[in-house]
């Protein structure tokens, strides 16, 4: 009898009305990860990265209930395609999950799909569905702010 272990997997998708380089180098750029990484009742966020593969980020998620460390490593950087990087935060385990983001070009709008991969738990799995899926609404909102503002 062979038994395989299901690991908890997130996917989550928006299509965003901005190009695929724009969203892209908003997961890279310290500064505007600040602004958008902030889902539920993330009231402020500090954001440090050293974009090239191999490099750390920390991002410090501010709550009600105190700040939230997420830290990790880029496995991959394809630009403007594909981010893959390790995340480890007290929610998600600090074993080392893994995420990837996949921009994928839609006419004038970008569909950007999120996997979190190796979460300890199918609770923990539910909760980032929520966080990213927040995440992704808060950028969209953002871009199309900007894209109004013109």
């Amino acid at each position: 009898m062979n038994a395989v272990a299901r690991v908890p997997t997130v996917q989550v998708r928006r299509e965003i009305a901005a190009p695929a380089a724009e969203l892209f180098d908003a997961f890279l750029d310290p500064d505007k990860l600040s602004v958008w990484m902030r889902p539920g009742d993330t009231s402020r966020t500090d954001a440090r990265v050293d974009p090239r593969v191999g490099g750390a980020f920390e991002i410090v998620m501010h709550t009600p209930k105190g700040s939230v460390p997420h830290t990790g490593a880029y496995q991959e950087i394809t630009r403007p395609r594909r981010l893959v990087f390790t995340w480890n935060s007290p929610y998600a385990g600090n074993h080392g999950s893994l995420v990837t983001v996949d921009f994928n070009p839609k006419g004038n709008s970008t569909e950007v799909v999120i996997t979190h991969e190796r979460l300890p738990s199918e609770e923990m799995a539910t909760a980032h569905t929520g966080g990213w899926t927040s995440i992704l609404e808060r950028i969209a909102g953002i871009f199309a702010e900007v894209r109004a503002a013109g």
